[in-house]
């Protein structure tokens, strides 16, 4: 808390970097091994259940898993660097670190992100009641009452092929138009996909195999907020781009709302060619905390 407010860190060794918060927040996050390892099984959400394999997925351990999530996210680099740091440090005496994975995008004053495939990613994401609907928890257990479920897939993108591939071909796969994010059968970004427009040769607009299509919630259920940080290692010596997504999914029960859609897109998504998953994990992320209080204390204390 103290480095959100821009005060550094107890026995911080480097204060200055704290003074500016750049927008700082941190998210802690609870894999559903940790509850076993701390006596606590019991108290596990139903929700936060281990995901099923999906076609088409080339999961890396060294991208998956996970029973402690901190999210440190910011507007500067310099000060996620530097809260990463005091973190760890504080953690080393009861953890090790498992992965760190880095993403950027671009800032909320610029409109929808744009992911590396020139994308717009994260057009239909719920709003007021429809987003406390989809991501807030209202118990079950007592605890977890204002916590959400957190899935987070790493997925590697097959740009050098992608580049190669038409504009148009790509507005067909995507069912958006590259340069406004409308869906083909609208004109603006935020137009609603209409999936049963027929074109004049009788073919709907939007392909059958389309992302948008597959990708849209069919039922509340399945509803999400998602969030989605572009990754790049860097070119590969042959000059080859080495990127990713790192693809963010909050909701109350991945049961009813990730793995349904998923399931969709992995089977029969066009985007398939060019995407391909490889982390995973899933986090149960517990409400927040009074002043005073810690975050998790509803069941630690």
């Amino acid at each position: 808390a103290r480095l959100t407010r821009g005060e550094p860190a107890l026995a911080d060794t480097e204060p200055w970097l704290a003074r500016r918060p750049a927008g700082l927040t941190v998210t802690f996050g609870w894999g559903p091994r940790l509850f076993d390892l701390a006596g606590l099984a019991a108290q596990r959400p139903p929700a936060l259940a281990d995901l099923p394999a999906f076609r088409g997925e080339r999961l890396e351990d060294r991208w998956s898993g996970g029973d402690l999530l901190l999210q440190v996210c910011a507007d500067e680099p310099t000060t996620v660097s530097h809260a990463v740091r005091m973190l760890t440090k504080d953690a080393r005496r009861f953890a090790t670190v498992r992965w760190v994975q880095n993403g950027f995008k671009t800032p909320a004053s610029a409109g929808t992100p744009r992911n590396l495939l020139g994308q717009v990613d994260g057009t239909v994401n719920p709003k007021g009641a429809d987003l406390d609907a989809a991501v807030w928890h209202d118990g079950a257990p007592d605890w977890f009452a204002g916590g959400t479920v957190l899935v987070l897939r790493r997925i590697s993108l097959a740009l050098e092929t992608w580049d190669a591939f038409d504009p148009a071909g790509k507005e067909l796969v995507l069912g958006r138009r590259l340069d406004t994010g409308a869906p083909l059968t609208g004109t603006v970004e935020t137009d609603l996909a209409d999936l049963d427009a027929i074109d004049e040769q009788g073919f709907p607009v939007i392909d059958d195999t389309a992302h948008v299509r597959l990708a849209k919630a069919r039922t509340p259920a399945e509803v999400m907020l998602r969030r989605g940080f572009n990754v790049d290692a860097g070119p590969a010596a042959d000059g080859s781009a080495d990127v990713g997504l790192l693809f963010a999914a909050y909701q109350r029960d991945p049961r009813t709302a990730f793995v349904p859609v998923q399931r969709r897109l992995a089977a029969t998504d066009a985007m398939n060619r060019w995407v391909t998953h490889v982390g995973s994990a899933v986090f149960a992320l517990p409400p927040g905390c009074a002043e005073g209080g810690f975050v998790g204390d509803g069941l630690l204390a």
